[in-house]
């Protein structure tokens, strides 16, 4: 119980990391946690406004989206959150967001190229495009791991749609998600002045060992 009712706090938290860098509008967007050894995770609730948001409005479900703790009803993307717990094990935190520059170009089906350090560095290549699907069902989660298990990027672009983001943790997802936003912006600025000269993919696996194997504390 312990463990859950940190994970509510921790997910309630980083919802409000969204709002400050601009990354959903209204009630739009959600983070999820899976609850560490059990078939659970904590997930926002559907429609309420981030403003709204407390530990105690977190909702607990299995991973099919059953709810089994909280007073709301969970968020309409839980299918989808579900299904990528179930079949990506080493995934922890689910994030997806409707940022304006990732969105503009899932609406365009074209994935982000690599070519810049940083999408290097965090994405390990382009950032890649998921099929068009429907919310309501799995079939977004369908689409997400499909596409993520045939790249190391943790971002995908979900065609028509939006961003989700994966990571070892609720807030690796949510960097993860700041930090597409923030190359799919400088990647389209770029695209203003001409076209941008990809990483050669010796480069961009140099980078990537190095980011994530010895880059920080």
């Amino acid at each position: 119980m312990s463990v859950v009712s940190d994970l509510r706090r921790t997910v309630s938290d980083l919802h409000r990391e969204l709002t400050r860098y601009e990354l959903v509008i209204w009630t739009a967007g959600n983070v999820s946690a899976r609850v560490p050894g059990q078939d659970l995770m904590v997930i926002k609730p559907s429609g309420v406004s981030y403003d709204e948001l407390t530990p105690e409005a977190m909702v607990v479900t299995d991973l099919y989206g059953n709810l089994l703790e909280g007073d709301y009803s969970p968020s309409s993307d839980t299918a989808a959150h579900a299904y990528v717990y179930r079949h990506m094990p080493e995934v922890n935190g689910v994030v997806h967001t409707h940022s304006p520059y990732a969105t503009a170009w899932a609406a365009r089906g074209e994935p982000i190229p690599c070519v810049l350090t940083m999408i290097a560095d965090e994405f390990g290549g382009d950032i890649p495009v998921g099929p068009f699907a429907l919310i309501g069902d799995d079939s977004i989660g369908q689409g997400i791991v499909e596409t993520l298990r045939e790249s190391r990027s943790p971002a995908v672009l979900m065609r028509n749609h939006g961003p989700f983001t994966v990571g070892k943790d609720a807030r690796s997802a949510v960097k993860a998600a700041v930090m597409l936003e923030d190359v799919a912006r400088t990647v389209h600025f770029a695209h203003q002045l001409g076209k941008p000269d990809p990483i050669e993919q010796h480069h961009i696996d140099s980078l990537h060992a190095r980011y994530q194997n010895v880059y920080g504390q």
